[in-house]
This record gives structure tokens, sequence and C-alpha cells, in this order.
């Protein structure tokens, strides 16, 4: 493990110009939809959240009358961005916000069924005022879904979607995956469709209304399950920290010291590969088990998959995670040590390759986050800080509509924007 006391090095940043020019109008709210727009605001395009004056978004988890006390969440969705707060409710503020579509080239939404219909930014009335608009919307079921209407929120897309039922020990009941691939993952999809909607837009001049559903994403990312149904004609099965249907032993988790809770590697031999085997035992101090015939085939371990368990886990027990990692991973072995959320903020590597970078906010404290995970010509993006709530009406109104200030102060007066 990186010495987490050293003073991290700091990461060549730059800036990321691929969708440069490329102007967004974000109504995306909580993960999913923010997830998508921070993807193209990482890669450069100007992204302008549209929020209701009040509170915002409701990620920012504002209290009436009081000072926001867990901004972070809003952080890890919403750097990058910039904010305009505008009272869409009023004739005024929507006659605004169709002037910034007018002028955008792309809208995402994720709001509850009809929200965006009843607000009067329907795909029919906005590719009236644009008809090359990318207008891209994210629901928790699809069109035509018995349960189109329902809403969603992360956990019931992937209930839905089937990453429940092949998550847990195959004697418990089905588990949600810590990891919130129902939002996250839906994001992405759309920001790549996106951008592959824009890159065409320059041949055709056409725009395109785009939906993705919570629960269609998450089939996308269950396709190695659905194989597994189509060899066997079952439904994929739960396995905890193994893998359903694998033909290859040891596969799994193994404790080793001092026992925390997290205090385990995910060491993974290969069918394809003999070698794995024959190495482990070397490394475990088990040559006497080379060439022995009840593991000789990955079906003969996996028939005997306690006996070899118990194997590697008697040698892992005595060595750290990360020794264990060491020494297993030095002989060409798929290993992994399980690391949890305070060793990977700890670790300066991150930090050193700019994969992790600390957020400078205007009003809260700093904050170390995950960034963009793709490098370009060696450099990773350099991290913004998300927006206050109409931090930047003004600005936006300006660069965006032309407006001047005697015009925003109108705007203001009337109650337009914030």
């Amino acid at each position: 493990m990186p010495d987490s006391t050293n003073e991290p090095l700091a990461a060549p940043v730059t800036e990321f110009s691929f969708l440069d020019g490329v102007k967004v109008v974000d109504f995306t709210q909580f993960e999913a939809g923010t997830t998508c727009t921070e993807a193209l605001a990482w890669c450069g395009a100007d992204v302008v959240k549209v929020e209701n004056p009040k509170r915002g978004d409701p990620g920012r988890r504002l209290r009436e009358g009081q000072p926001d006390d867990d901004p972070y969440y809003f952080h890890v969705f919403n750097a990058n961005k910039k904010s305009i707060a505008v009272n869409t409710k009023s004739d005024a503020g929507l006659a605004l916000v169709k002037d910034m579509i007018r002028g955008a080239d792309v809208m995402v939404e994720n709001f509850a069924p009809g929200t965006i219909e009843r607000l009067g930014l329907s795909y029919d009335v906005v590719k009236e005022i644009n008809p090359g608009i990318i207008y891209a919307q994210i629901k928790g079921f699809g069109e035509g879904s018995p349960y189109e209407k329902n809403l969603s929120f992360d956990m019931i897309a992937q209930a839905a979607g089937g990453t429940f039922s092949v998550t847990g020990e195959p004697d418990g009941p089905p588990t949600r995956p810590g990891i919130s691939i129902g939002d996250t993952g839906t994001g992405m999809v759309m920001a790549m469709t996106i951008a592959s909607a824009l890159y065409k837009r320059k041949e055709t001049g056409e725009g395109h209304r785009l939906q993705v559903a919570m629960q269609d994403a998450i089939l996308h990312y269950m396709r190695t399950n659905f194989a597994t149904t189509g060899r066997t004609g079952k439904p994929a099965g739960r396995a905890g920290s193994k893998i359903a249907g694998s033909q290859s032993a040891p596969k799994g988790l193994f404790p080793c010291a001092p026992g925390g809770p997290n205090d385990f590697v995910y060491i993974s031999t290969s069918a394809a590969n003999e070698e794995h085997w024959n190495r482990l035992l070397k490394v475990v101090g088990r040559e006497d088990l080379l060439g022995d015939v009840r593991y000789s085939s990955p079906l003969d371990r996996q028939n005997r998959e306690p006996e070899v368990d118990e194997i590697v886990s008697a040698w892992t027990k005595t060595k750290t995670k990360f020794e264990a990692m060491e020494l297993i991973g030095n002989e060409g072995i798929p290993v992994g040590p399980v690391l949890d959320t305070m060793e990977l903020n700890n670790d300066v590597t991150f930090e050193q390759r700019g994969i992790m970078q600390t957020m400078k906010h205007p009003v809260h404290e700093p904050f170390k986050m995950p960034t963009w995970p793709v490098r370009v010509d060696g450099k990773p993006t350099r991290l913004k800080p998300s927006p206050m709530l109409g931090q930047h009406t003004d600005d936006v109104l300006r660069d965006w509509l032309d407006l001047d200030g005697e015009a925003v102060a109108a705007l203001k007066q009337d109650g337009a924007v914030k």
C-alpha cells in the first residue's frame, strides 16, 4: 500500500475540449441524469443546470432556512457545471429557458414521467423551437413497459433489471450491489449515445430524441448473466464472492491478516491457463501438490472446491492483503485486495495520477473526489467545483442570450430568475 503520509505530487491536468462549444441545457436531478450531463461536462461541454430558485436540484439536500450540511452528494454528480436559477412556472422564466434551448445543442431531463410535458417542454415543443437539438430523456421504465409511469431510483432499477437476483450468497436473499449502477450506469449509456448523435449531426444536421430506461440499461450490464441463461436454460444464480457457473477453482475471496472486515484478497485462476494453479501452489508453499491427480484439472479443483479453498486460505491468513497481492501478483496470477473507500481515499497514487482531485469550493470545505477516469495524451481533465444554486445566472444570460445588466436586473425584479 502506498504511504498515505507522503505529500502527493501535483498531477499534470488539462481541460478536455472534445465537446468544446457544445451547449447543454440540463434539467436533471439526483444521479442518473446528473451523471450523464457531468460526463459531457468532463469532456468539455458547456453544461448549464436549470434549477428551481428555492431548493434547486433535490440532490443538493438544501433545507429551508438552514445551511447545507451535506454537499458531498451534490458535488460528486455536478462537478464542472454551471447553475442558473429560473422560475419555469413564470411566463418570463419559461420563455427564457426556451431561448436557451433555441441556441443549445443538447437538452437532458430525468424528471418523473409526465413532468417535462406539464412544464411545457415536451419533445414536440422543443423540436419546434430547435429542430437540430439532441433531446435526451432518462426514465425508470421504458415506453411500452407496464410500469412506464412508475417512479424509480437506483435500487428499484437494479431490482427490476436483474442485478439483485444474481448478487448475494446462494442460500441467502437477493442483495443490492453496493454501487449505483442503475443510476451511474444509465447516465453513462446516455452520455455515450448523445456524443454519437452529436457526431452524426455534423453530417446530417438532424436532431434526435434519445430515450433510455434505467431498467433497460441494467439489462445491458447483465449480458454475462444472460449468456449463462442461454447456455444453461436456467436463471443465472447467486454465488456470493464466487462466479455462478464458473468452471475453475480457486476463484473467490480469501481471508487475510489481521482479520479486519475488509482483510481479504480475491484470487481468480483461469480454466484456460493451467499455470495459474501450479504457480499458486508454489507461492503458498504447497509444491507437494504439484501433479496431484485430485487437483489436476480445473473441473477436478471445482469438484473439490472446499479443499482447494482451504489450501489457499491457510496461507493467505498469514499475510496481509497487500503482502498477498504482491506475492501472488508477481507470479502472474490474477489477484486483488479488497480496498475500502478510506484506503482508496488515502492512496496518494490516485492523486499523483489525477484520478482523485480536490475540489476547492467557494463555500464548502475542500473535498477530494474521483474525477473522469480516462486520461488523454497522458493527462486527466481538471476538476472544477460543483455550482452553488444560481451561481452562474448572470453569466449564462450574458453569454448564451446576450442580455445586458439592465435586462438581467429586470428578470430578477420580475421573479423569473434569481
